[in-house]
């Protein structure tokens, strides 16, 4: 046998061997390694065995009921998707509807881009809202369907109904996560934006400027359009009580601030007397033509424009703009003037406030006709039919209280009586071409409330009616003077007022020329009545008679002319000073009869002084019986019936069983009256006057300068 080559094997055997378990250790150190590293694995796969057994149970049902299941799903999860797919879109529209982006963009910049985007998202809004309850109703039977057939597990199930109980009824404004809500917000501030860009007040043109025909557009048709698409989008998403506080806001701001630069203060606290009304009268209409015209029909335009077809809220939203016009304001003051003391000169500012509102008749319909300007229109009658009333009742008063007036006294002085003044003025300006369109329009508004008709020539008839009854008036106040002279200035300074201040009017184109001629006659029929029953009587007082100038007669001539110039001083210091109180308010009237007083007297004064002053001289007193210089005594006469200002006045109508009083006359020396005295005074300085003649004046004067 050979040993050394079993030896041989055997050693191969055992290294084989060797390399086998050393190979096996290896290994089996491996498998610890990954078994160790397997363990937390092991863990996590037992944890989800649970949910792995849920989920393929539904492999483990039968085929038949998972087949029917099948369709069931499919019908549910298909309108989920479809809602799940316009939440995504939703989301989308984030950034063009929020994010500030850039120059151009958004809704200032890129109004129709961004409502376009807007309706997108309007439209997603409407989907959500139709369909997201419906889709989680589908998820929720087939929820139940699983349930009932225990298809799927039970607490997976009941998860998946919490959600979806939530999902069935959202908030509307959860849909979208509140972005629809976000970009009405953004268009509102939009809408406020384009308003106050364009809310500069409106000027009142000046006076003499060429006014247009229709109000100025204040607001860009471009801006207008925006406002419009803006309203329309926030209105239909339930935002319009929103935009119409804005609105009124921003308009009523810009019509309050057009107001404020009027000055308005008068309509506050207008007076009582209806002669201070003139001048704030003439403002009320031309501000109130002004805001009607201009200002809010500027505005009634815009809403109309803005609003579009939402013409009920156009309607209310001008109201209230309107009301911020302080229209209600202007009516009240038209009421102050109607509620004013009842006078004449009320008659015409009844006028005035008629012929206003009459002119703006129109206009007032067309701003202020609908349901929402009620209260306008009921205060705008209830002042028209007051207007009318208390015009025609003082129209119709008026020869009353012509006759009533007269038996009051006359003026003291001779003038000219106020009344006559007054209702010759007056009766010119009612037939003139300002206020008689307004009367006769007015006269026949009335009339036709009870059912007559009324013509132009019932208007003139009326007024001459008047002119005729103050004629009446003027024979029984001139036999109220107890002195004729001074009887005859009154009807000579009455009838010529007549002439001269009827002569080429309305009212005297009506009472003809053969009736002012006749008012003129007798103002010179009256004239020379006047110079012959006064001054014509101290020229004979200065005859010669008897004044034989030989040297045995010479004493007794001297004494016959101080005698007669004795006379003749005493006579007229005494006329002069009774006369030097009487006027003639004409200066070419006065003139003339200062002339004619002046030609009565001093030529024949100055002659006798010719011929016979040297007899008073040699006595050595000549300045006893020689009082005035020629000179001097013309002055005096030619400063005769200086007319002295009256307070400025008319009579008062009152109730009717004598409550009409004459307003009393104030008699203020006039600037003429003062130049006369301070002649009188140099007169005096001058010798041309004596001292003792100017005494009787001297009361006269103190009188006047008192009244000062």
């Amino acid at each position: 046998m050979d040993h050394g080559g079993e030896d041989r094997v055997v050693a191969a055997s055992l290294a084989a061997a060797r390399r086998t378990l050393r190979a096996g250790l290896d290994k089996s150190r491996a498998l610890g390694h990954a078994l160790a590293r397997a363990g937390p694995r092991l863990k996590e796969i037992q944890a989800a065995l649970p949910v792995l057994e849920a989920a393929v149970r539904p492999i483990r049902a039968p085929r038949a009921e998972l087949a029917a299941a099948g369709p069931h799903i499919d019908r549910a999860v298909g309108p989920a998707a479809a809602v799940l797919k316009v939440f995504d879109a939703v989301h989308g529209l984030e950034p063009p509807l929020l994010a500030p982006g850039a120059a151009g963009s958004g809704a200032a910049g890129d109004l129709p881009g961004y409502l376009a985007v807007l309706a997108q998202l309007e439209e997603a809004h409407r989907f959500l809202a139709d369909n997201c309850g419906l889709a989680a109703q589908w998820l929720a039977d087939i929820v139940e369907y699983l349930g009932d057939r225990f298809l799927v597990d039970p607490r997976f199930l009941a998860d998946i109904e919490v959600t979806l109980d939530e999902l069935k009824a959202p908030p509307t404004g959860d849909l979208d996560g509140g972005l629809l809500a976000a970009a009405l917000g953004i268009l509102e501030a939009e809408f406020r934006r384009l308003l106050a860009d364009h809310s500069a007040p409106l000027a009142m043109p000046q006076p003499g400027a060429a006014a247009g025909s229709t109000a100025p557009s204040r607001v860009p048709a471009a801006a207008v359009h925006k406002l419009t698409l803006i309203l329309d989008r926030l209105v239909a998403n339930g935002r319009q009580d929103r935009c119409v506080a804005v609105y009124i806001d921003a308009r009523g701001g810009v019509v309050s601030a057009s107001l404020r630069a009027l000055g308005l203060d008068y309509l506050r606290e207008p007076s009582q007397d209806a002669q201070a009304l003139g001048p704030a009268l003439e403002l009320w209409g031309r501000h109130l033509e002004f805001v009607v015209r201009r200002l809010l029909e500027s505005e009634r335009q815009l809403c109309a424009k803005v609003f579009g077809l939402h013409k009920d809220v156009a309607s209310a939203c001008f109201a209230e703009v309107a009301a911020q016009a302080g229209v209600l304001e202007f009516l009240r003051f038209g009421r102050a003037v109607a509620d004013a003391k009842k006078d004449p000169i009320k008659l015409q500012r009844l006028l005035e406030v008629f012929d206003s509102l009459n002119k703006l008749r129109l206009d007032f319909n067309r701003l202020f006709g609908g349901k929402a300007c009620a209260e306008i229109q009921s205060q705008t009658r209830d002042l028209v039919k007051l207007l009318i009333d208390g015009a025609v009742e003082i129209f119709e008063e008026l020869i009353v209280q012509v006759e009533l007036q007269r038996h009051m006294p006359p003026p003291v002085d001779g003038g000219v009586p106020r009344l006559v003044t007054f209702v010759v003025e007056y009766c010119n300006r009612l037939l003139g071409e300002q206020y008689r369109p307004m009367l006769g329009q007015v006269l026949t508004i009335h009339r036709s409330w009870r059912k007559e008709v009324f013509n132009d020539r019932m208007l003139v008839d009326v007024v001459l009616n008047i002119v005729k009854a103050l004629e009446a008036n003027f024979d029984v106040w001139s036999k109220a003077y107890d002195n004729a002279t001074l009887s005859y200035l009154f009807m000579m300074n009455t009838h010529w007022h007549f002439f001269r201040h009827l002569k080429a009017t309305k009212l005297g184109e009506i009472l003809g020329d053969v009736w002012l001629r006749e008012h003129e006659q007798y103002k010179d029929y009256y004239l020379s009545m006047f110079i012959r029953e006064s001054w014509g009587a101290l020229s004979p007082l200065l005859n010669r008679e008897g004044l034989i100038l030989f040297s045995k007669g010479q004493a007794t001539a001297r004494d016959l002319v101080k005698q007669r110039l004795k006379t003749f001083n005493s006579s007229f210091d005494e006329m002069h000073c009774r006369q030097s109180s009487w006027v003639i308010p004409d200066k070419d009237l006065r003139e003339r009869t200062c002339n004619l007083v002046v030609q009565t007297i001093v030529p024949a004064y100055r002659s006798y002084l010719q011929n016979y002053g040297p007899l008073v001289e040699q006595d050595g007193n000549t300045s006893k019986y020689v009082r005035y210089t020629v000179d001097g005594l013309e002055k005096m006469l030619s400063a005769l019936y200086m007319p002295r200002p009256r307070r400025a006045g008319s009579f008062q109508i009152k109730h009717s069983s004598g409550w009409m009083e004459g307003t009393k006359e104030l008699e203020i020396m006039d600037t003429a009256t003062l130049h006369y005295w301070a002649f009188a005074f140099r007169a005096i300085e001058a010798s041309e006057i004596r001292l003792e003649n100017f005494v009787c004046l001297f009361p006269i004067a103190l009188r006047y300068l008192g009244a000062i």
